[in-house]
């Protein structure tokens, strides 16, 4: 299991923390497998949360095909 650093601390509304997953979102619960676990992990990063998400081919995919 992992630690995350939500709830109320002294980091609440007053830091920047970014996430970055190659797992969508929705994903997440049948990733994580616990549902309460997922439910409290989502809640404490998605309620105040700028998502973004990209699309498209991978910038490293393009660049390994210019080289062959």
């Amino acid at each position: 299991m992992f630690k995350l650093p939500f709830g109320k601390n002294k980091r609440t509304h007053r830091k920047s923390i970014i996430i970055t997953s190659q797992i969508p979102v929705s994903n997440w619960y049948d990733a994580i497998g616990d549902p309460t676990v997922a439910d409290a992990i989502l809640d404490r990063i998605v309620h105040s949360a700028h998502q973004i998400e990209l699309t498209g081919e991978s910038v490293r995919k393009i660049k390994a095909g210019k080289n062959q």
